[in-house]
């Protein structure tokens, strides 16, 4: 056997093998001397992860938000000026304070339904210091509170207790921003649609051109001397001092002829006393003089007083008038008054109207005294 046989058979072999190994079995190995096949055939690379993108969102106003833009266009439709509503609605601030001071004043309820003496409140509410600056004003301003009384007919020393009693004569106003206030209330949502009225009046007070850093006042929208609510301002407010202008804020003969506006538009009887004081005999039969009524509007105030009857119906079961006496003819309902210097009173339509300027037995009882107190000075 020779030898280049055996290599010739090994080299077949390998040439026979090498024939019969698939292509796509082989290794693919690109010649370093030829870069531009690693070009044409680039490395294979790892697949990047790929993240979906979200859609975007544009933010949601706050509820506070959307009832702004609802407030705004009420007041439009209301016809307030778009450049006020424009000027205002931007800025309003909620104020948490104003429905803490809201919920704090709602009525506790209580198990008894028979009413508190007068006597504790009248001696926080008639004291020397408010029947003396009372007496001042009274003096000071006698010229125009006697013009005013020959216009509407109404008392001048009850004007100025209502004044002593709103505002301690001026003195305390309140600071509460009024816009941002009645727009808390009505966006609380217990008495909505009267808060709603009350903002969109306000805001027709600046378009009457009331400035608005004077539009401050109690938590619940009263504002200026004679605290009107801004419905009650535009539809009352008076000029008292004849220069054509009427300023509850800053002008106390204005704010005189403002609330005696409202006391005459409340029903006020020229030259008929609020009320005077009775003896009250031990026969009277009480069950006899009740009040069959029942009062749509503040019925526990009303529930207090009798029904009506002339005052000679009242002289007759026993009732004596005391102070300045009363017309035979007047009709007067009997309030009984524990601790309020009398043990009674005869309380004419006049107390009636006090009672429409705030609804309270206590208070139009003690506007009436105090008014008392300051026509004896």
């Amino acid at each position: 056997m020779g030898g280049s046989g055996g290599w010739a058979m090994v080299g077949l072999a390998a040439a026979s093998v090498a024939s019969a190994t698939p292509e796509a079995a082989r290794p693919r190995r690109l010649p370093a001397a030829q870069p531009e096949l690693a070009q044409a055939y680039p490395q294979p690379i790892s697949p990047q992860p790929t993240y979906a993108q979200p859609a975007y969102t544009a933010p949601q106003p706050s509820p506070w938000e959307q009832y702004k833009a609802y407030l705004g266009a009420r007041a439009r439709s209301a016809g307030v000026r778009p450049a006020t509503v424009q000027a205002v609605m931007p800025y309003l601030r909620f104020n948490q304070r104003v429905v803490e001071l809201d919920r704090d004043q709602r009525p506790p309820s209580t198990s008894t339904s028979y009413p508190p003496a007068f006597g504790p409140y009248l001696e926080r509410h008639i004291t020397t210091s408010l029947i003396n600056r009372g007496q001042a004003r009274y003096a000071t301003h006698w010229t125009n509170l006697s013009r005013i009384q020959s216009r509407t007919g109404v008392d001048p020393s009850v004007i100025i207790a209502i004044y002593g009693k709103e505002t301690s004569y001026g003195s305390v106003t309140g600071g509460f921003d009024l816009l941002d206030a009645l727009a808390t209330l009505a966006y609380e949502g217990r008495r909505r649609s009267m808060f709603e009225d009350e903002f969109i009046a306000a805001l027709k007070l600046l378009d009457q051109g009331v400035q608005r850093w004077q539009l401050k006042g109690s938590y619940a929208g009263a504002t200026g001397y004679p605290q009107f609510m801004p419905s009650v301002a535009l539809r009352l407010r008076a000029d008292g001092d004849g220069d054509g202008y009427a300023d509850i804020w800053r002008n106390e003969d204005d704010a005189f002829a403002s609330i005696a506006n409202y006391l005459r538009d409340a029903g006020w009887k020229p030259n008929v006393p609020w009320g005077v004081p009775v003896r009250i005999p031990a026969t009277l039969n009480r069950a006899a003089i009740q009040s069959r009524l029942n009062s749509p509007r503040c019925p526990a105030v009303y529930r207090r007083h009798s029904r009506w009857l002339t005052v000679a119906q009242w002289r007759s079961l026993g009732i004596v008038p005391g102070g300045q006496g009363l017309p035979d003819t007047e009709m007067a309902a009997l309030m009984e008054t524990p601790g309020a210097y009398a043990p009674g009173y005869l309380l004419t339509t006049n107390y009636r109207a006090i009672l429409d300027y705030n609804c309270s037995n206590y208070y139009a009882l003690g506007v009436g005294l105090l008014a008392n107190a300051i026509a004896r000075g």
